[in-house]
């Protein structure tokens, strides 16, 4: 038996050097391995054949075995199309091409019989379909075959006939010359005792199945595995890093932490809080290193748990910082801290690219003498030139907007790696945080600070202008302050989008007497913090902007927030728009603005934002109607995986089993050692070699 890993696609018959590019750059498959693990998307019954009588305008698909009765060419130029009328006795179909006119004159002869299959629309009076399937009935080997897979491929692709169809011959090719079975990539345990498929079946039936039922099985062991060797590498790795690296033990809560907690605690921790920081302390005096995830909806007080646990750092005479994604959520950070903490003598820095000449060697040096205890800053914190005395915790916070090597680099500021806390404000939901942060331990803050009351969130049509201005008058008038969000920046000749530009004329026409701001991506820094500034400081009333207020803009006075052009927005990024107003004590209002035409799943994502305020809730949603590529943040380096079967919203109770099993691997076999496990460490070790990103799940 060939290797299929090495084996290059081209050499499979059908392919070729050419067709083997274009798989190469459109999909990625290089190998036969690749192209084996290439999962159609979707399957068709081709086990029936209809009359023409019973076609009705549902049928999504449809197979008929009759005669072509005579042909036509129509039309000139673009428009040019050949018609052949086909016949089963009961009716007629018109089966029409627009394209390779030539070669299906050339093949198809009337008053012979074929098995016809597509997908019928009306048109005229008559159904039509659009380059049909055709085949001879002596060969009837296709629709004969049950359950047909549909491969996804791109327009680059079609234009070269390179098809599902195509995709389908290849795999049959494959398929073919596999004639002994696969090497298994499970244990005999594994698969006796949670009943799965061989493998060499398992890929037969996920291309080809000859039953629904067959599909099912190779489907489930198919995912089984895929999920399973994510979660066998997250805890195989949370294992190694624990036995590798001891944690700083944090053995007092001293002086600092009890001053502060007695004399300058603004309020009463939430039970939530309070929950949270025993789990982190617990963490920090077990010995070993603490790597935390702190999840938390926006304005729940993961700030204020992240400088308390900075607290007992120094308390047992190490250092803090605090890495953010932007100089705007840094410096807000910093100002939180320094406000927390005043009165007493604990030096805080801040530390971002816009920090330079010698305020930026005041900070270096002190931080480098230990004067400097808690440094705030953006991904400058990870530059050479940042030295500490004694790094005791990092906190990060929105992790996955840092690429992993700039997240590793904080952890070499020691000989000895600091205790990590990452917080985030994207509620992720629980199936996701097991695979996106499986190796972290998890602390969730599900409670919001009394007195915070719940966001009203409407739904309004955006030729309601009149009474949504008369909205905000009211509110303007009682002393609060508005923010207008805007998808774009300028207008585009494609889309009729509302934009930033524009809506700043409108709103400025609209609001004479009061004074509007605005904000968006391409400003300067000095420029957006002037404006953003003068809405801090209460100077403008209104604030036009993009989504660059989406994070790092905090003023308990903003009431109002009108999210125009809702639709063109993600439900977490919807959320955390809307957790921009609702920081003080008066009833705030999110107000999202569309037009009439909405697409179903845009209607759902509207509905939910109204129903609902809770975070995690909404993730849960976002997760099912998007998928996690999808999702805010996962696209970008935080993901390490590329799911080819399993589905994290659709596969959430079996995600949980496989972590199971893998745990039980893990904790019976802590050195790979175990013969009966050798197949599982030598596949783990091969996804590694991949360019599957393992490590990014740190």
């Amino acid at each position: 038996m060939f290797d299929l890993t090495t084996r290059d696609i081209k050499y499979l018959s059908g392919v070729g050097p050419q067709r083997a590019a274009l798989l190469n750059k459109e999909l990625g498959i290089f190998s036969l391995h690749d192209l084996l693990y290439y999962f159609p998307y979707k399957y068709v019954d081709r086990s029936r054949i209809y009359a023409i009588r019973e076609i009705d305008g549902s049928m999504p698909y449809i197979q008929l075995k009759g005669e072509i009765l005579g042909t036509e060419l129509t039309g000139e130029g673009r428009g040019r199309r050949l018609i052949a009328h086909f016949s089963d006795g009961t009716g007629v179909v018109d089966l029409v091409w627009f394209q390779g006119i030539k070669y299906v004159v050339g093949k198809y002869k009337v008053h012979k019989e074929y098995i016809v299959f597509g997908k019928p629309t009306p048109f005229n009076g008559r159904f039509n379909i659009a380059h049909p399937d055709i085949e001879e009935v002596s060969d009837l080997k296709l629709s004969a075959m049950g359950l047909q897979p549909y491969y996804n491929t791109t327009e680059r692709m079609k234009r070269t006939a390179l098809n599902s169809r195509a995709i389908e011959r290849m795999m049959s090719a494959l398929l073919g010359q596999v004639n002994e079975p696969l090497p298994e990539t499970l244990s005999q345990a594994i698969l006796t005792e949670h009943h799965l498929m061989p493998l060499t079946d398992a890929l037969r039936n996920i291309h080809f199945p000859a039953s629904a039922e067959l599909l099912r099985k190779a489907q489930y062991r198919l995912k089984f595995e895929e999920l399973f060797y994510v979660q066998l590498n997250i805890l195989r790795y949370a294992q190694d890093r624990q036995r590798r690296y001891r944690g700083y033990v944090f053995g007092k809560v001293g002086d600092i932490f009890n001053k502060f907690y007695s004399e300058c605690l603004p309020f009463e921790l939430t039970n939530a809080q309070k929950r949270v920081l025993k789990e982190i302390r617990r963490d920090l005096g077990s010995g070993r290193q603490m790597n935390r995830l702190l999840q938390g909806d926006v304005g729940s007080g993961k700030t204020l748990v992240a400088l308390m646990s900075m607290l007992i750092a120094l308390d047992n005479g190490y250092q803090a910082c605090l890495m953010a994604p932007t100089e705007i959520l840094a410096n807000q950070h910093y100002d939180t801290i320094c406000r927390f903490l005043d009165g007493m003598d604990i030096r805080v820095e801040l530390l971002t690219g816009s920090v330079k000449g010698k305020r930026r060697e005041a900070i270096l040096a002190g931080l480098l003498a230990g004067d400097v205890r808690i440094l705030v800053g953006t991904h400058a914190l990870i530059e050479d030139t940042v030295n500490f005395a004694s790094l005791g915790l990092a906190v990060i916070d929105e992790q996955h907007r840092f690429g992993v090597k700039q997240r590793s680099r904080l952890w070499t500021k020691n000989e000895q790696p600091p205790h990590v806390l990452v917080m985030t404000a994207t509620p992720i939901p629980r199936t996701l945080a097991m695979t996106l942060y499986g190796d972290l331990d998890v602390s969730v803050i599900d409670e919001l600070p009394p007195g915070r009351k719940p966001i009203v969130t409407v739904h309004q049509f955006d030729s309601h202008r009149e009474s949504l201005y008369r909205s905000i008058r009211k509110q303007i008038d009682e002393g609060r302050q508005v923010y207008i969000v805007y998808p774009l920046i300028k207008e585009s000749e494609k889309t009729d989008l509302k934009n930033v530009e524009e809506g700043y004329e409108r709103i400025c026409g609209a609001f004479p007497d009061c004074v509007v701001c605005k904000v968006h991506g391409r400003m300067k820094p000095a420029e957006k913090d002037e404006q953003m500034q003068r809405f801090v400081s209460g100077e403008a009333q209104i604030m036009v902007a993009t989504t660059v207020i989406e994070v790092g803009v905090n003023v308990p006075n903003a009431s109002v927030m009108v999210i125009e052009n809702a639709e063109r927005f993600g439900l977490s990024q919807l959320h955390q728009l809307r957790g921009r107003v609702g920081r003080g004590a008066d009833q705030s209002y999110c107000i999202l603005v569309t037009g009439y035409k909405l697409a179903e799943d845009t209607r759902k994502r509207l509905e939910i934002m109204v129903r609902t305020n809770d975070g995690f809730e909404i993730a849960e949603a976002d997760l099912k109607l998007r998928g996690p590529g999808d999702l805010e943040g996962t696209q970008q380096s935080g993901v390490a995986f590329d799911l080819k079967i399993a589905d994290i919203a659709r596969d959430g109770q079996l995600l949980q089993y496989v972590r199971e099993v893998a745990q039980k691997v893990v904790e019976n076999d802590p050195d790979g050692t175990s013969p009966d496990n050798l197949v599982l460490w030598r596949q783990l070790k091969a996804l590694r070699k991949t360019n599957i990103n393992w490590a990014a799940i740190s």
